[in-house]
């Protein structure tokens, strides 16, 4: 009975596969991508969001993305919270912008409808095609180098100094050397590519944590079950405050620029490559159902911020389950199983101490920086431009700061160069918009 179901639904035999290499693939995706489950509500309420429930609220995000993906396109690719866009929610809007986060959560709800608009009618890839290269290639790498910072500064190895700004820390503390050997652990298990490698390297820090001694207790507080009943989300549930965005337009405008622009590039670059290892491109390299996956995409973004969390977006991890054979949507399917199934582990989940969430983001930092290679090196006009848009984000601690000194430095060379007809229109009104806020102080 489920062999004829899932057939019609998916097409397994079309695509070469069946139930028992799905289902593997679907474990082997959720194994690499499940440390989001740990990392996206530390980083949510580092930006002020209530901490009861977030777990909750991140798994059930993913697990409807994720059934959206593969329902819509039949891609074996899965979804969550992206990384990177959360930080941009706790750290640029909540915090550097002081906007609360029912605020925050609105603007991720409009930014939602804008790019489920956009990609309904096409024009979102239109974008996509008129932005530089190289400015894509900055801001992807920039916004790695910022959660690579925020991982150094939450497990104390990076912390402020009156004089320089910044220094080392305090490495003999038990924390921090324990962060430090977790980086070193997580780099080895990647590059001998163990699946899960976060995942193992979240849960070794933990447990070791258990055992070491602090004024409060142990670095991981103990607890009396692994397995418990999920937290209940009332507390973000449809918190959004869907007017803010709207009275606040003048300074809320380029934050949902911002957002898009990223949750644009992060979904056709995951998107496009992960099709590719699939072999589900067509014999132009274009990807057959891209309209539906960027739709599913961004009606995942308006789901998770009613949920209250920050955009949905593609997982580029989803490219371990293609490895292990996933070629259809019951990849997708299997994948958000195990994210229902990971809720009664909340209990566990809760007491993984921060510092355990380091390796996490300094190797996801390292892995989206790894598109710095695809630069020409020899083309100063894009060296700078990305240079700049990296380096920015990390030093305001903010992506849209970076955003938008990008378009600005990329602008002002072509034109500066005299190669001002290069640019398309598009670029000259972000660059000119993001000119006129600083002018006018809207932020």
């Amino acid at each position: 009975m489920f062999n004829a179901v899932f057939e019609k639904l998916f097409k397994l035999q079309a695509n070469g596969t069946n139930i028992k290499t799905e289902f593997i693939a679907g474990l082997t995706t959720f194994a690499a991508m499940s440390y989001v489950l740990v990392v996206n509500p530390s980083i949510l309420s580092a930006g002020g969001m209530p901490v009861a429930g977030l777990i909750t609220v991140t798994a059930l995000a993913a697990c409807l993305g994720t059934l959206l993906m593969a329902f819509m396109t039949n891609y074996p690719i899965a979804m969550a919270p992206g990384m990177g866009l959360n930080a941009f929610f706790a750290f640029t809007i909540c915090l550097t912008r002081d906007i609360h986060w029912e605020a925050a959560l609105g603007i991720v709800f409009w930014n939602g409808i804008l790019f489920l608009l956009l990609s309904v009618t096409g024009v979102r890839t239109k974008i996509a095609d008129a932005i530089p290269a190289a400015l894509k290639i900055g801001v992807q790498c920039g916004i790695g180098l910022f959660i690579a910072f925020i991982g150094l500064k939450n497990a104390g190895i990076v912390v402020d100094h009156p004089a320089t700004f910044l220094t080392i820390g305090d490495l003999s503390e038990p924390a921090t050397m324990l962060a430090v050997a977790g980086i070193l652990l997580t780099i080895v298990l990647f590059i001998k590519k163990v699946t899960g490698a976060i995942l193992i390297s979240v849960l070794v820090l933990t447990l070791i944590g258990a055992f070491i001694p602090t004024a409060d207790g142990y670095l991981t507080q103990h607890t009396d079950s692994f397995v418990g009943m999920p937290d209940s989300i009332s507390s973000t549930f449809f918190a959004m405050d869907l007017m803010y965005p709207i009275d606040n337009i003048a300074t809320t405008w380029d934050l949902i620029f911002a957002l898009m622009f990223v949750n644009m590039f992060d979904t056709i670059g995951t998107l496009i490559g992960v099709s590719r290892r699939a072999n589900l491109l067509d014999k132009e390299g274009r990807l057959p159902k891209i309209g539906p996956a960027m739709t599913a995409d961004a009606t995942a973004s308006v789901v998770g911020a009613a949920l209250g969390t920050s955009p949905v977006t593609s997982y580029v991890e989803s490219a371990a389950g293609v490895s292990s054979g996933g070629r259809t949507g019951l990849t997708g399917v299997f994948v958000a199983l195990c994210f229902m199934l990971a809720l009664f582990f909340t209990p566990l989940m809760k007491v993984i101490p921060l510092m355990a969430t380091t390796p996490a983001l300094i190797m996801v930092g390292i892995l989206m920086m790894d598109s710095f290679r695809q630069l020409d090196f020899d083309d100063l006009t894009a060296l700078a431009t990305a240079t700049v848009a990296l380096l920015v984000m990390p030093l305001t601690f903010s992506i849209s700061e970076g955003i938008a000194m990008g378009f600005i430095t990329y602008v002002g060379i072509m034109v500066g160069t005299g190669k001002y007809k290069q640019v398309t229109w598009i670029t000259y009104a972000m660059a000119a918009v993001f000119i006129l806020r600083y002018v006018l102080d809207l932020k």
